[in-house]
């Protein structure tokens, strides 16, 4: 098979048909009542919470050329995502009827949340899939680069859970959510053909990238997530599911001893 055929293919399965997976779970998992909501999203948040601490954060301090660059960027995502969601809340009439000077970023409805992880994992797909390029690009069509996809698809699942979810429980079509976990597995793809064609010759950009979206996903995780499970459900169950969130995170992270 043609090199780029196969990444196309590869990527394209594991990273669009996982997050879509994802998203097909999240809706058949669903569920109405105010303690399920808060008890699904404590759950999301430590999933993020992982992937970002244990996956994204270590493979950015890998790239980066110097240590400061990372948690400087990580914060800069952060901080960006905070803004963009202040426009993004005045832009959606959010403002304070009797305040028209307020904006109220601290929180806003579900569907931003769900919208801006997204974007979130839109952009950390991109040199996720440049590590799959790269890998066939030095090795070729090799056992080596459909376990990086594979476990790509892995991650992938609880990603495009965590988009579909809050999409979901502010009232989106199923479809809809799905599309949405979908598409932002499309970068995947456009980051194998770069790393194929460029292999791993940019780790700042890699670096930077994965930084960016870490601290997009902390913001949803810290200023969406968890206080809209805290306003559905105030109970430790939510936080033992966080937790469990997390440890699930961390099992699919280092199962077969490999992460991207």
């Amino acid at each position: 098979m043609n090199p780029i055929l196969f990444v196309i293919l590869l990527t394209a399965a594991t990273g669009v048909g996982g997050l879509a997976l994802g998203g097909v779970l999240a809706a058949l998992i669903k569920r109405e009542s105010p303690r399920g909501t808060s008890l699904l999203l404590s759950f999301t948040a430590g999933l993020m919470l992982s992937i970002v601490a244990l996956d994204m954060v270590p493979e950015a301090i890998e790239s980066a050329p110097w240590l400061p660059m990372t948690p400087v960027v990580l914060v800069l995502g952060f901080v960006v995502t905070y803004l963009l969601n202040c426009w993004i809340d005045k832009s959606a009439h959010h403002e304070d009827q009797n305040n028209p000077h307020h904006c109220a970023c601290g929180h806003h409805d579900l569907h931003t949340a769900g919208i801006v992880l997204a974007a979130a994992v839109a952009l950390h797909n991109v040199p996720v899939g440049m590590a799959v390029g790269a890998t066939v690009a030095v090795q070729g069509i090799c056992l080596a680069s459909v376990l990086a996809a594979v476990t790509i698809g892995l991650h992938n699942l609880p990603e495009g859970m965590s988009i579909a979810i809050p999409l979901l429980h502010d009232g989106a079509k199923t479809w809809k959510a799905i599309a949405v976990a979908a598409l932002s597995g499309v970068p995947t793809v456009l980051g194998a053909l770069a790393g194929y064609f460029v292999g791993n010759q940019a780790p700042a950009a890699l670096a930077a990238a994965l930084a960016l979206a870490g601290g997009a996903m902390l913001y949803v995780v810290f200023f969406e997530l968890l206080p809209e499970a805290g306003l559905q459900w105030r109970s430790k169950w939510a936080i033992l599911a966080t937790v469990l969130g997390f440890a699930l995170g961390v099992l699919l992270i280092f199962s077969h001893g490999n992460h991207h």
